[in-house]
């Protein structure tokens, strides 16, 4: 794939704190997976990233999916998802990004990938990128209608606030969000043409370490939950202080620095992800409890850093175990609720 030949970038949203009111909206389940651009140029399919990255070696699966459609042309944009049981793995699809190609194929034969539309840029002869999105959704429909092919699956929608409000509302926990596009718009590639609604949750976790920087300034909280076991496995971490705050982070966790730290799963080992060098931290005794907002999890971990919320002195750390989360994505093979 020639990167002179990349597609324009996706449309991006900008978070909002509520969905908006009044007509002219089109909301839809904010799926959490890869978001991807797919073109057909007769026998030619490519995937793209939103960074416009090529990902047919990744995701082969889809790529023959996309291959074996009647249509012969288009540009399409949607969600990479890989479901596993009754819900969808985001670390699944992080186990695709690997370079071994003999470990993508064992990967894909254990959980194949789909592909979840929510729009299209051009279909057949048509370009569709300047019409509204109402009759881009149309077009979308009658689209996915047409093709036969399991994995290729069209994302819901609705024009009810109140709809969108109770999917977020009733799922559980299991939906990551709400978007929200104006159907009178045109495809704007690149801009944060969208709202999106995310929900985030809130988890108490033991302070098991910190890290520091080279004036010994805290720089980051490492926060640890109990497994079934008692065992304190790390979570995550959080570095969003105010300045003022950072200022009295070393007072609060000085008295507590000494063993054991992380009990179970620890922080610091060399991966792939950090070129292969430790990360040392300073362990703390499980006596600090901080409750933090989290958006999502990955493999048992938050897949983002947290937003410090205060500390909770009255929490017994004990009292922190996993059974607070709600657990990785999506009930029901995608059903959403009523």
């Amino acid at each position: 794939m020639s990167e002179e030949n990349v597609p324009p970038p996706p449309m991006e949203a900008r978070l909002v704190e509520a969905l908006p009111d009044g007509d002219g909206w089109q909301f839809e389940p904010k799926w959490d997976g890869f978001r991807a651009l797919a073109r057909r140029q007769g026998d030619t399919v490519e995937l793209w990233s939103k960074s416009g990255k090529p990902l047919n070696r990744y995701f082969p699966d889809v790529a023959a999916l996309l291959g074996g459609l009647r249509e012969r042309h288009f540009l399409l944009d949607g969600e990479l998802i890989i479901p596993v049981g009754d819900h969808l793995s985001f670390a699944a699809l992080q186990a695709r990004l690997h370079p071994a190609a003999s470990r993508v194929a064992r990967l894909v034969a254990e959980a194949p990938a789909q592909f979840m539309l929510f729009d299209c840029l051009s279909l057949g002869s048509e370009d569709l990128a300047d019409a509204p999105l109402s009759a881009r959704r149309d077009r979308l429909e009658r689209f996915h209608a047409g093709e036969d092919a399991a994995g290729l699956l069209l994302s819901p929608c609705t024009c009810d606030r109140d709809t969108a409000s109770d999917w977020l509302a009733r799922s559980g926990g299991a939906l990551d969000g709400i978007i929200a596009k104006h159907r009178d718009e045109p495809y704007r590639p690149g801009v944060r043409a969208m709202v999106k609604l995310k929900r985030l949750r809130t988890a108490d976790c033991v302070v098991g370490g910190y890290r520091s920087n080279e004036k010994g300034d805290v720089v980051s909280l490492l926060l640890g939950l109990y497994d079934a076991e008692g065992r304190l496995d790390h979570v995550g971490f959080t570095s969003a202080f105010a300045t003022a705050e950072r200022a009295g982070l070393r007072d609060i966790v000085a008295p507590a620095e000494g063993p054991p730290g992380f009990t179970g799963d620890a922080p610091g080992g060399p991966s792939r992800w950090n070129g292969g060098e430790a990360r040392p931290y300073v362990p703390l005794r499980h006596e600090l409890v901080a409750e933090v907002v989290y958006d999502q999890l990955t493999a048992g971990r938050f897949r983002h850093g947290t937003r410090f919320l205060r500390w909770r002195p009255d929490k017994a750390p004990p009292l922190c175990t996993r059974d607070q989360l709600v657990r990785e994505l999506r009930p029901d093979a995608l059903a959403l609720p009523g």
